[in-house]
């Protein structure tokens, strides 16, 4: 179940706050229904629960609060928005991608497609995909890691009836099986037909907390629906036959010619019509709806529940405009004939006069006070022990605690619980990377029939397809690039944490996404040399297509580059955001720290580098296994070119603002 306890966002400037001081809770078994016009704070204080947003309060699923749930998607399932999934990957491709990061299962992917009925467009795109299907899908991801708790915001928003329908059911059938929804909407109607309970919110604060029964008896309200080309003269008179006897009748004039006459009957407002030959297109009898100003009457009436009022009666004289909310007639008697709106309310709702308040504080638990996880004997059995308000007993004293909530963290998301599966199948599940390898290869092969027509150019060069014009080889730019889009495109579609906006930075995620990118490079490094060397025999014959004489330090330095500059993309991309800063990183290191590296040198690399082995055997008095002080001395080389060392030095510097970045998100 879920319990909210004093949930306030922070005050904006010159506003109040989105959510002031609210608690409700939802009970396992049961769907709840989150009510208010757009505005109310339900979006807010969702966000809140989820510890989506700063602000203050506690929220306990089934006794323990988000943060304190090791795998917070295996308890609670989320639906906030559309799904944020890259548009150009497949349905079953990203609950894949979900998969490995919940360390689900692949196939629950297809099993939840079978539960929300979506199996047969498993292979559509998510850009692809209609309102309806879309939110389907959201369900399957909410649905993926088999939550016992369900929290939607605005489900069934821009549904048609069928699919709403549909929709609800699916929630009404999770409940049953013991789980916990909770849902938005700004629909009454709605949530009297869909709910068990219904916790209504007005300008950010609780205004009831009803069983569906109490709420549709008291906060919905029977109409009459009119529609008649003359109606603002109806309204006119049913103005006047109201005051005349004294009856309770509202007329709301509604878009186009339609009336809404509330406190009448059809047959009244009929028989007016017909008295003064009034056309009249349509009569009809409906309910379930709050009415005009319902929440801010509540308000009133709770707020003066110790103070009996009596309305004002309006003139005889005033004629109502048929443009706005205005009661046509109110009778004195009105607030004991009509039902008490706080017949809905929950007994811990009640209001206390100011002199009271004192002395009911040290027994009546609040919004305020600590609140204990105790075991409820109601929970049925076999399940965790939820949070439960404590025993007057239990309850600190105001001196002991704060007279606030506890502040709410907003916490980075968990990383994926198989980050490596994870990397392959977002790397794999868009065609992004195919058609940048596609291009890169081309290119290089365009470029060294270039360089060989043009001719003086090395061969290691002529295979690399680098002129000495450009700053990098296709190869190390597509490398970099295709690193940049590891990071880049979690952020511009944040599958990861959809809710939060942003990427976790853990080293997990790093790790994966490096290795990947590795290997990637190491791949895109070896078909471009492959594809160069046979379209240059392929034109020009054997003698161009020769491999150096020095292939193995050549092509460690060329592994070494391609590798570098994919790790430099992930890198900058991660810590800037984005894409082309990713790619933007990879560029300047051959522009921006290459010379700054070769006036640091101030002379030939390779002395910097000779007798390296020696040095380092004479410190560390080990004798190297294998003719091992050849590949170190192959590396040390590598890294004195100027190149080398500016790359080691970029992705040195990226790697210690990358950590200096998750540490100092950790620490806030």
């Amino acid at each position: 179940m879920i319990q909210a306890f004093g949930l306030t966002s922070n005050a904006r400037k010159e506003h109040p706050p989105a959510v002031d001081d609210v608690s409700f809770e939802a009970r396992a078994g049961r769907v709840t229904a989150l009510l208010g016009a757009p505005g109310a704070g339900k979006t807010a204080a969702l966000r809140l629960m989820l510890e989506l947003q700063q602000g203050r309060g506690i929220t306990y699923f089934r006794g323990r609060p988000l943060h304190r749930i090791a795998h917070p998607s295996r308890e609670v399932g989320v639906l906030l928005g559309d799904v944020p999934g890259h548009p150009a990957r497949s349905v079953r491709g990203h609950l894949r991608m979900l998969c490995a990061a919940a360390g689900v299962p692949a196939r629950r992917a297809d099993e939840v497609l079978e539960v929300v009925g979506i199996v047969s467009l498993r292979d559509e795109r998510l850009g692809s995909l209609a309102r309806g299907m879309d939110r389907r899908l959201g369900l399957a991801c909410a649905l993926l890691s088999d939550p016992h708790t369900l929290v939607l915001d605005e489900p069934a928003d821009a549904l048609s009836v069928r699919e709403s329908r549909w929709l609800y059911g699916m929630l009404r059938a999770h409940a049953a099986q013991g789980g916990t929804v909770l849902f938005t909407t700004a629909d009454p109607k709605e949530a009297a037909r869909s709910a068990d309970r219904v916790v209504t919110l007005e300008q950010g604060r609780l205004v009831a907390d009803q069983e569906a029964g109490d709420f549709a008896r008291t906060r919905l309200r029977p109409r009459v629906a009119v529609r008649s080309p003359h109606a603002n003269r109806l309204a006119a008179l049913l103005a006047k036959e109201a005051r005349t006897a004294h009856r309770s009748v509202e007329v709301v004039r509604e878009d186009g010619n339609r009336l809404s006459v509330y406190g009448s009957t059809c047959a009244d407002v009929g028989e007016t019509a017909f008295r003064h030959d009034i056309l009249v297109h349509q009569l009809a009898d409906e309910i379930g709806d709050m009415g005009p100003g319902a929440g801010m009457t509540l308000r009133g009436e709770a707020d003066s529940a110790a103070e009996p009022r009596v309305p004002d009666t309006p003139s005889t004289a005033e004629m109502p405009s048929a443009s706005t909310h205005v009661p046509l007639a109110e009778s004195p008697t009105r607030l004991t004939d009509a039902p008490s709106v706080a017949e809905g309310l929950e007994p811990a709702a009640e209001l206390h006069p100011p002199d009271e308040a004192h002395a009911t504080a040290a027994s009546t638990p609040t919004t305020n006070s600590r609140l204990v996880p105790l075991i409820d004997p109601e929970e049925p059995a076999g399940t965790r022990p939820r949070a439960r308000a404590p025993r007057p007993s239990q309850v600190l004293t105001p001196d002991a605690l704060s007279p606030l909530p506890p502040p709410i963290s907003v916490r980075s998301a968990p990383s994926p619980l198989r980050p490596l599966r994870y990397e392959l199948r977002r790397a794999a599940g868009i065609g992004t990377g195919f058609l940048t390898g596609a291009a890169v290869l081309l290119v290089s092969a365009l470029t060294a029939l270039l360089l060989a027509r043009i001719g003086h150019t090395p061969q290691p060069r002529l295979l690399a397809a680098w002129p000495r014009e450009l700053p990098l080889p296709p190869a190390a730019l597509g490398a970099g690039l295709l690193g940049a889009f590891a990071f880049g495109d979690e952020f511009r579609h944040p599958a990861l944490a959809a809710d939060r906006g942003t990427v976790p930075r853990r080293m997990g995620l790093l790790v994966a996404k490096l290795l990947v990118s590795a290997a990637t490079a190491l791949l895109l490094a070896f078909l471009t040399v492959g594809c160069d060397a046979e379209v240059l025999y392929l034109v020009y014959g054997r003698e161009l297509a020769q491999v150096p004489a020095d292939w193995l330090s050549m092509g460690a330095s060329w592994v070494g580059l391609v590798v570098g500059c994919a790790w430099a993309g992930v890198l900058a991309a991660g810590i800037f955001r984005s894409t082309t800063a990713g790619l933007s990183a990879v560029v300047a290191v051959p522009i921006l720290v290459v010379p700054l590296v070769h006036k640091a040198l101030e002379g030939p690399a390779v002395r910097t580098a000779e007798g390296f082995p020696m040095r380092m055997r004479k410190v560390l008095l080990l004798q190297w296994p294998f003719g091992g002080e050849r590949y170190l001395s192959a590396a040390a080389r590598v890294i004195a070119q100027p190149v080398g060392g500016a790359l080691a030095l970029s992705l040195t510097a990226l790697l210690c603002a990358y950590l200096l970045t998750t540490l100092r998100s950790r620490v806030r």
